[in-house]
């Protein structure tokens, strides 16, 4: 397949068919960060927040499994191949929070009702995807550097890399009893256990991440060119997809492309099956506003902090990188103060 299609439309299947689903498990299952939260903090259901913990339970397990077997290579994926830096963590993460409170969704969230005809989302996606390359790469990158150098050292920033070293024992049955202890806390209480829809599409999100690991490291292993080892993430691959648009004769397909486009073919499939698709667009120039300005903080907070809530709440958490639950615990703080916000305003106004 790799000498037929070459290396980069290879890896893009990989992202489609891994993110499409992401996309029915968003349309379907209802997967969501923010709707996660709001749930928890303002519906006393934790049912959505512990599918959460399901998919990163599953994702730690794939993810450690492949390690343990071999097939890949933890210094490969940048979360652990680079340093790291806790306060880009810390104020990235809040940032991005906080975007996704203000713009009513996340990066993944907003690709995910744009499959089911949302048009308001479809200006989240292009905001975000710009504010991201401008932090990644445009005028703010230079500044954005100075002000988060990444840490220097040799060993792995992860935490069963780290046990690792203390104890003398392999990583990888490390991070799978890491693992398999997230996923026994998560669905310990008896109406976890009874909810099929949030056992299963936890799974699938988890496995979703793993397969994205699985298939780039093949094709790293397998293939010529240079291929980096990557999984699902929605930020730069935002800026990368809308590049791709308007340059695809001069550039080529890569696993974020393929994820983006995964995640809006299954979330306009699951839409169809639900009976949900319809067109909406906004109709409130102060929402419009709010999403604007919320989708620029999250591009700008998903490239410091190195990953948005899927990005580093998943892809980087199945790897046990540090960064990672640092990172997903300031998103949840900064999501519940723009979420508070917006609530105590709404109140206020009326």
């Amino acid at each position: 397949m790799i000498e037929i299609l070459g290396e980069p439309l290879v890896v893009a299947l990989i992202g489609l068919l891994s993110g499409g689903l992401l996309g029915l498990a968003a349309r379907l299952g209802g997967f969501c960060t923010l709707g996660a939260l709001e749930d928890y903090f303002y519906s006393s259901s934790d049912l959505r927040l512990r599918m959460w913990g399901v998919a990163i339970g599953v994702a730690i397990l794939g993810t450690f499994s492949l390690i343990w077997a071999g097939w890949l290579d933890a210094s490969g994926p940048a979360y652990l191949a680079q340093g790291w830096n806790p306060w880009a963590a810390v104020l990235g993460g809040l940032v991005f929070g906080y975007g996704t409170a203000i713009s009513g969704n996340c990066g993944f969230g907003a690709l995910a009702r744009l499959g089911g005809g949302d048009l308001r989302s479809f200006v989240i996606v292009l905001v975000t995807g710009i504010a991201a390359y401008v932090a990644l790469s445009g005028p703010l990158a230079e500044l954005r550097v100075w002000m988060f150098p990444l840490s220097d050292g040799d060993a792995l920033p992860g935490l069963a890399h780290a046990l690792s070293r203390m104890t003398g024992l392999a990583p990888a049955p490390l991070g799978f009893a890491i693992g398999l202890l997230v996923l026994t806390l998560v669905v310990a209480p008896r109406h976890v256990r009874r909810s099929g829809s949030t056992l299963f599409w936890g799974a699938v999100v988890g496995l979703a991440i793993t397969a994205g690991w699985a298939g780039t490291a093949w094709v790293a292993r397998e293939g010529w060119e240079a291929v980096p080892i990557v999984s699902h993430t929605f930020s730069a691959p935002l800026g990368d997809t809308i590049l791709y648009a308007m340059l695809a004769s001069g550039l080529a397909p890569s696993f974020g492309v393929g994820s983006v486009l995964g995640v809006l073919a299954g979330a306009f499939v699951g839409s169809l099956i639900k009976g949900h698709f319809r067109w909406e667009a906004c109709d409130d120039p102060r929402e419009l506003r709010r999403q604007i300005g919320g989708a620029v903080l999250m591009g700008f907070g998903a490239v410091v902090a190195a990953g948005c809530s899927v990005g580093q709440g998943l892809s980087a958490m199945s790897l046990l990188a540090f960064s990672a639950p640092l990172t997903l615990v300031s998103i949840f703080v900064g999501a519940y103060i723009g979420l508070r916000q917006l609530i105590v305003g709404f109140a206020s106004a009326e």
